[in-house]
């Protein structure tokens, strides 16, 4: 990210900003319409982030991050690592980067018609490719990691499930075992697999899914929640049996525990945010320095509670202390391991649990995590150890970048 685009095209890009204020979601929004149109991209794609203009505002959002942060990209590495894992996991190569090149410059000329100069069009075409290659040769290097990595793999992999489990009304975990019987990448506490379905009268689906088991060499365990409308999630709660073939790409992602281990770990998670957190949790009980580990999740009552089991049993380690909140319902159980509250977890209460050296990590919901992005702050905690995941799409735009 140290590269620059010359000093003519950053000063047209910063001088169509206010466009990008006033038209990026429009402009966005046609760049789709004509990316669409082509069965291969399409297939790489969430129809219903589409659907629900969640993709859209999102990328309208890295678009302006990216004209903002054009005399410094510094400022944009987190965004820039956190696509490029997601299109190795979607096994995203440079053949597709100029189908993304044809629609999104071909938007921007319809949308801004006779505002189109040549000058504003060569800028944002040297724009594009300019930000492309960074993305290329940083995805380059994340699939030879995998390539050198024992017990990894490029492309599509078939994994058999070997087992389902119930968690909750919502929430089904899948064990997932190699179908070749060899051994499987160690993944990082944090990451996702990406899934390769094919469901009958829709077609391909390629979803994401946090791994929820501790690191190891035999099987990987993702946990779904069923999403409202969910056809992928909905699929897999009444499809999924042991026995069931799935494709799946090497685990990816940058949500990870940092090393060298920090001098104290927070985690929050709402929801089921809590799937990479698990996870982590295993790791740091496993760890063998020792780091106070402080484990908050919110939930809305104790029947939407997954791992119940897991999280005392990590927390009677004596390594890991955790409070669990019930939005909207009382505990229902008593233990000396988890402290449990009734209500939503307050700012006031976060507050007085921040160690001001503490590296914390936060999953769940767009607003969750901008909310305790913001307590996090105001405690005076530095960017560089503030780390978030976010599942889905951010449609918060300060979290984009």
């Amino acid at each position: 990210m140290n590269a620059s685009l010359d000093e003519k095209t950053r000063a047209i890009l910063t001088a169509c900003l206010p466009v990008l204020e006033a038209d990026g979601m429009r402009i966005i929004k046609e760049m789709y319409a004509r990316l669409l149109v082509k069965q291969e991209i399409r297939d790489l794609f969430n129809m219903s982030h589409q659907e629900d203009g969640r993709q859209i505002e999102a990328l309208a959002y890295a678009l302006k991050a990216f004209t903002r942060h054009i005399d410094d990209l510094s400022e944009l590495k987190n965004m820039v690592e956190r696509i490029a894992e997601k299109h190795v996991g979607l096994n995203i190569r440079p053949r597709h980067y100029p189908f993304v090149a044809d629609a999104l410059l071909g938007a921007l000329a319809d949308i801004l018609g006779d505002r189109a100069t040549s000058e504003i069009m060569e800028a944002w075409g040297k724009a594009y490719w300019f930000l492309a290659h960074i993305l290329m040769d940083r995805e380059a290097q994340i699939y030879h990691a995998k390539e050198v990595a024992p017990g990894s793999w490029t492309g599509w992999r078939s994994f058999t499930v070997r087992a389902c489990v119930k968690e909750s009304d919502l929430v089904m975990s899948l064990i997932l075992a190699p179908s070749d019987g060899r051994p499987i990448m160690r993944h990082q506490p944090g990451q996702y697999l990406s899934i390769h379905l094919d469901i009958p009268s829709h077609g391909v689906a390629l979803r994401h899914y946090s791994i929820s088991s501790d690191p190891g060499h035999e099987t990987y365990r993702i946990s779904v929640r069923r999403a409202y409308k969910g056809l992928a999630s909905s699929w897999l709660h009444e499809k999924a049996r042991p026995g069931m073939l799935l494709q799946v790409s090497a685990p990816s992602g940058d949500f990870t525990l940092v090393e060298p281990m920090p001098k104290s770990i927070i985690l929050l998670s709402a929801g089921i945010g809590l799937t990479p957190m698990m996870s982590m949790l295993g790791a740091l009980s496993d760890a063998q320095t020792r780091r106070p580990v402080h484990y908050i999740h919110v939930t809305r009552s104790p029947e939407t509670e997954v791992f119940a089991e897991d999280i005392p049993r990590h927390a009677q380690s004596g390594k890991i202390r955790a409070d669990i909140f019930y939005s909207r319902s009382k505990p229902n159980r008593i233990d000396g391991a988890v402290r449990r509250h009734a209500g939503r977890l307050s700012p006031d209460w976060l507050k007085d649990q921040i160690d001001p050296e503490a590296t914390c990590y936060i999953c769940g919901p767009d607003k969750f995590v901008h909310d305790m992005v913001c307590i996090l702050r105001a405690c005076g905690l530095p960017k560089s150890r503030i780390r978030y995941e976010f599942f889905g799409l951010a449609s918060v735009e300060d979290l984009v970048a």
